[in-house]
């Protein structure tokens, strides 16, 4: 992984049985409760502890840890070793452990480094805010620190040119993650001239992907975004088999899907409200479609016939 923190070239064996999730997570949609009773992030800290985790080799175990800590963040710099073992299903010994690969001394030293990063809601400016306010501030971080991965614009170049390069172009997107699976695809298919949305499971989904690969397919564009479902991760490991370059817009470089992709492009979720909000992943997307754009000589005349085609048709209101 560069030092800027994108995910690139994340091998099989960095993350076996990464499909498992702690017992403390959700998803996108379901209540989550905490040690603090809150249920609801610092705000900007889930932004922050992901450029902790950056450039980290971390464990199927260790990545559950590092989700409950985003997740929970408001609570777990006070949490002893053994409540954050709880929290995150896993044992005390391994929360020991998972500091260390951190680089820190042992979990004291960790905990005191994360009241620092991910200090109790309205602490940092010393004003008072509700928790839609928190929400919107979360946000906010997690557009800037995407801003500050943005720096280095070559991972996200590399990604835009293998996927404009695809013909077709599968993009998948299953449960919370659909309906930016097919934002995207409706873009794209107005530049590209063989978009192929899979935003739905089951036993034809593996059969799709080989139709993709057989017709030509070198590249699969994945959003992966909390909860991961299991065939997710299965079919993401058959589209590699089949020869496919997997391109994956996560939620942080630890998201389960690490380990399936070839190229893991993060981009935080925020986590102050009932439901997820992903503005950072959505505009990923965008900056993708920027790059396609920049990628295929013909898009811009496939935009210009689609705007007379429209314009015919009247299908827009002036």
């Amino acid at each position: 992984m560069s030092a800027t923190g994108w995910g690139i070239g994340m091998s099989e064996s960095d993350g076996a049985d990464v499909g498992t999730r702690d017992a403390g997570t959700r998803e996108a949609g379901a209540p989550e409760t905490g040690a603090g009773g809150t249920g609801t992030s610092a705000p900007g800290a889930s932004a922050r502890l992901h450029q902790l985790f950056e450039g980290r080799r971390l464990t199927p175990t260790q990545r559950r840890i590092a989700h409950c800590l985003v997740r929970q963040s408001a609570a777990v710099p006070f949490l002893s070793s053994v409540e954050l073992a709880q929290l995150a299903g896993v044992s005390q010994p391994s929360v020991t452990r998972f500091a260390v690969a951190l680089g820190f001394d042992g979990y004291p030293a960790l905990r005191r480094h994360l009241r620092d990063v991910a200090p109790a809601a309205g602490a940092e400016d010393g004003r008072p805010s509700n928790q839609y306010q928190q929400a919107v501030q979360g946000e906010i971080d997690n557009l800037r620190h995407l801003a500050s991965l943005l720096a280095d614009a070559g991972p996200v170049e590399r990604a835009g040119r293998l996927l404009a390069a695809s013909r077709p172009l599968p993009v998948l997107g299953l449960r919370a993650s659909a309906a930016q699976a097919r934002g995207f695809a409706y873009f794209a298919a107005k530049v590209h001239p063989d978009v192929r949305l899979l935003d739905e499971g089951g036993s034809l989904l593996a059969d799709r992907i080989d139709a993709a690969r057989h017709a030509g397919a070198s590249a699969l564009l994945c959003f992966a975004l909390p909860r991961h479902p299991r065939e997710l991760l299965d079919a993401l490991g058959h589209a590699r088999d089949t020869g496919l370059t997997v391109v994956t817009i996560a939620d942080g470089t630890f998201a389960p899907v690490a380990a399936h992709s070839d190229l893991l492009l993060p981009a935080a979720v925020g986590t102050g409200l009932v439901f997820d909000t992903v503005s950072a992943p959505m505009l990923l997307g965008q900056v993708l479609l920027e790059v396609m754009c920049d990628g295929l000589p013909d898009a811009q005349v496939r935009l210009e016939e689609f705007d007379a085609r429209a314009a015919a048709r009247g299908l827009f209101v002036d």
